[in-house]
């Protein structure tokens, strides 16, 4: 069992307000961290959150709006000031490459770790042993990328009661396989799948950044254990989110209803919003399963059964 979890650095749009910071969440998975828009200040929550300096870390801005990616040098500073070694990898829409490189430069920062900075198209843009990480394109003001971090399948549940049916000792060849392996036993082939039921689905994450609605998020979010989505106004603001170019409580959860999302998590609030919870009722008149994000909520994510 790989532990997976979801923490809020900032969960406000636009301009902080005292309860809220402005964009960032962050995905930790098996000693690994991935975070997603670093908006000014987020380093403080960061500490705050005791994740650890030195992880194996990657960064992914969904678009060069100041509330999502103006923390991303402040965040550097204070890891190379903390002692980081490990290199960051980071990625991001056309002209994040220029945006860090002339920062560093005006700032004259220097790193005690390397960064390498990725401008990304649509598709995959990672893929690891057990994991992916998707983007494609969202529907903002300025070129701006949604995500999907999408676990692997896992193997399927072995049965230690046919795999003693079958004379098969415990230990090397049980765990072969439970690994999909096929093994021999006194000159007779054994097949993973006459001891392994069939595998299980991983977890899948989404994660909009600042968009309109539109039908390609829903096949993109399609089957999402978690949506993570742009709730920045609720149906009196309606105009509002269509001039702006960005969605309403109501908006995000038609996506999640229709993507047959398990739970939608709302996020990015405008600063009028002192309470959020008329959003989520909102929400909720379309789709059952909704929370509203807060600043430093840490919530683990499970498995399907």
């Amino acid at each position: 069992m790989v532990d997976l979890r979801l923490i809020f650095f900032g969960t406000s749009s636009a301009i902080p307000t005292d309860k809220r910071n402005l964009s960032s969440i962050a995905i930790i998975r098996d000693g690994e961290l991935f975070i997603f828009d670093v908006g000014e200040g987020m380093q403080k929550a960061f500490l705050k959150s005791k994740i650890g300096i030195n992880k194996s870390t990657k960064i992914f801005i969904t678009h060069l709006h100041g509330d999502h990616c103006l923390g991303l040098l402040g965040l550097l500073q204070t890891m190379s000031l903390s002692g980081r070694t490990k290199p960051i990898f980071i990625y991001g829409p056309h002209g994040i490459i220029k945006f860090i490189n002339n920062n560093i430069d005006n700032l004259l920062l220097k790193l005690n770790y390397n960064i390498l900075v990725n401008e990304i198209e649509k598709g995959i843009i990672i893929e690891e042993e057990e994991y992916i990480i998707k983007t494609c394109n969202s529907y903002h003001s300025i070129n701006s990328k949604s995500y999907l971090f999408e676990e692997k399948e896992r193997p399927g549940i072995f049965d230690p009661e046919k795999a003693l049916k079958l004379r098969i000792p415990k230990g090397e060849l049980w765990s072969l396989l439970q690994n999909g392996k096929e093994i021999k036993i006194n000159g007779n082939k054994i097949r993973s799948e006459q001891v392994v039921a069939n595998k299980r689905n991983g977890r899948k994450i989404g994660i909009s950044g600042d968009t309109r609605p539109n039908k390609k998020l829903i096949d993109f979010f399609n089957g999402s254990d978690v949506l993570i989505f742009d709730s920045t106004y609720g149906d009196e603001n309606t105009i509002n989110a269509k001039n702006n170019k960005h969605s309403t409580s109501r908006e995000a959860a038609i996506i999640a209803s229709k993507a047959k999302v398990k739970l939608l998590i709302l996020t990015h609030f405008s600063s009028r919003y002192k309470n959020v919870d008329i959003l989520v009722s909102q929400a909720k008149e379309v789709h059952k399963n909704v929370i509203a994000a807060y600043d430093l909520m840490d919530m683990k994510i499970a498995y399907n059964k």
